[in-house]
């Protein structure tokens, strides 16, 4: 999840919408490829090459807030159903958003502000993507971007992303406020997850568990369900579901357990997962509009 890339503005910009992500960090930039001719064997022996633009490449990461979770998790997973109207609310309603492959993923633009360099990468879609849930840290996404088109300079003037002031309003989901459930049954031992899925040519999916050593029950070499739920702490939402979201992993295999055996006081040991089943993500809004 390590990124070695620089702060910026990024805008997230579809059809329908525009909206601008907390802090994030990034790598966004210009794939290259260079078409080279070699050099003959009299003269001064210089080789010459030809700049050929290849679109776009890199990867951006941002904590998931009441405001971009939802859009952010239908790039990264796919495209979202009918929502369906919570019973009991005035004007709530839940979006199911299931996984899908990268061709089959909606179509976005990113703004990426530097100063005042605005560069305009159109037709973006979510090559790869990896939801980190850490002890004490906010819940971050990472998308990693591809494109075919070459980036342009962004000339318009007007404000797309949001400033300090909406930056810092904006909610983060927090790990202290996600429980976990396998096989129907709430688990305590967790101690951190990560989802890392690859959409390239099909779907490829694996979930990282961190577990405690020292807890009495060790988690089955194969899971049936695992729920992942994410709940704000203010409970100043419309009966609570707005500050939420549910993933859903279906027939979890055990790959490999990769807690380091050289460690004599080793506490957390992760556990590698293959996901052979189906992957799903509930999320809340206030509007009525399939999130595009």
């Amino acid at each position: 999840m390590n990124v070695q890339g620089r702060d910026c503005c990024i805008t997230l910009k579809t059809p329908y919408r525009a909206i601008g992500l907390p802090y994030a960090e990034e790598t966004i930039r210009e794939a290259i490829s260079l078409l080279k001719e070699e050099a003959p064997i009299e003269g001064a022996g210089n080789c010459r090459a030809i700049r050929k633009s290849r679109g776009v490449t890199g990867c951006v990461v941002t904590p998931l807030t009441i405001e971009t979770a939802p859009l952010l998790f239908v790039l990264a997973l796919g495209r979202s159903g009918l929502p369906v109207f919570v019973s009991g609310t005035r004007n709530l309603y839940r979006h199911s958003i299931r996984l899908s492959a990268m061709e089959m993923g909606l179509r976005f633009d990113l703004i990426q502000e530097r100063g005042s360099l605005r560069t305009l990468y159109e037709g973006c879609s979510v090559r790869d993507f990896e939801l980190r849930i850490l002890r004490d840290e906010a819940i971050k996404l990472k998308l990693d971007i591809a494109g075919d088109i070459a980036p342009a300079t962004y000339l318009y003037q007007d404000s797309l992303t949001m400033d300090d002031g909406e930056r810092a309003f904006c909610e983060r989901f927090k790990e202290d406020g996600v429980q976990y459930r396998i096989n129907g049954a709430e688990n305590k031992t967790i101690y951190g997850l990560t989802i890392a899925g690859r959409k390239q040519e099909g779907t490829q999916m694996e979930v990282w568990i961190h577990r405690i050593l020292d807890t009495a029950g060790e988690l089955p070499t194969s899971i049936e369900s695992l729920e992942i739920q994410a709940h704000l702490f203010r409970d100043s939402y419309e009966w609570r579901s707005y500050g939420a979201f549910y993933l859903t992993l279906t027939r979890l295999v055990l790959m490999a357990d990769e807690t380091n055996v050289d460690s004599g006081d080793a506490v957390i040991g992760p556990l590698r997962y293959y996901v052979t089943g189906t992957v799903s993500a509930e999320v809340f809004t206030t509007d009525e509009g399939i999130i595009e």
